[in-house]
């Protein structure tokens, strides 16, 4: 009798793994299914992308630049890259500086329109010169230790095209007043 049912149960276990194996089988042509189309709508379409020309924007930036510091009798100078700066305390050192320069900085940055939008609020801060907005890259380096300046940075120098908070507009002029405490 124990032999009867034992063969029974054996009987049982091979019929269900191999009706299990048959699901599965099918439940992996399935998954395999799902997987293939979610990468085809995955792939990027071939939408063109519209080409941007900085160059007009450079251009209403020095124009709108031009006009603040006019307006508001600063005396700046433009350089080479198209950034005006006004040197207020030159500082000391002989520094020369590359992108890993870490610069420790009290600054505060506004809009034309003098909306503060970033400040360190007398807290200086750190940061490797290579990890800043370009703007800075450029201008920092006019000034040393104990230095302090002022940077008028066109939008392409700044964030472009992209806004980097709610504070910030796409295309912003930025002017930051920066006084640089220490450069290791």
């Amino acid at each position: 009798m124990f032999l009867k049912l034992l063969k029974l149960v054996k009987n049982c276990s091979i019929r269900i793994k191999s009706l299990f194996l048959r699901v599965m089988a099918k439940f992996k042509y399935i998954i395999l299914l799902v997987c293939i189309t979610g990468c085809f709508a995955a792939c990027k379409k071939n939408t063109p992308v519209e080409e941007y020309d900085p160059l007009p924007q450079f251009k209403a930036d020095t124009t709108a630049i031009s006009a603040f510091v006019k307006t508001n009798n600063i005396t700046a100078v433009k350089d080479a890259y198209g950034i005006f700066y006004q040197i207020i305390e030159p500082g000391s050192g002989s520094v020369t500086y590359t992108a890993s320069t870490k610069i420790t900085a009290d600054y505060e940055g506004r809009l034309l329109n003098g909306t503060i939008f970033d400040s360190t609020k007398g807290t200086p801060t750190s940061f490797l010169l290579g990890n800043v907005i370009v703007g800075w890259q450029i201008g920092i380096q006019r000034i040393q230790k104990g230095g302090k300046i002022r940077l008028i940075i066109p939008s392409y120098y700044a964030y472009g095209t992209q806004s980097p908070s709610s504070t910030v507009p796409a295309n912003s002029v930025l002017d930051f007043t920066i006084t640089l405490t220490d450069v290791q």
